[in-house]
């Protein structure tokens, strides 16, 4: 709940500041009338870059896989028996 209440403050917080540019007139409106799409492409540029960082940071989990390594072979047993065929080894 708490995200949803800060991305409804972050976007009337920038649809207020967008709409005062406009009556301000401090700004040519042929550019502010693209200030959203600058700020779309801007939100996605940040969350390839989140993703990115994420991909190289993204820590190794030695146990889990071998978890991960013994629930598979248990299922292809499981399936063995019921008499499916899951293929070689």
């Amino acid at each position: 709940m708490k995200h949803i209440v800060k991305i409804i403050t972050l976007l009337v917080t920038i649809s207020a500041l967008w709409t005062g540019l406009l009556q301000m007139s401090l700004v040519p409106r042929s550019h502010i009338w693209l200030l959203p799409i600058y700020f779309i492409v801007a939100l996605g540029c940040y969350g390839l870059l989140m993703v990115g960082i994420g991909l190289m940071r993204f820590p190794t989990c030695p146990k889990e896989a071998l978890l991960l390594q013994q629930d598979i072979s248990e299922a292809k047993e499981f399936l063995k028996q019921s008499g499916i065929d899951v293929g070689s080894d």
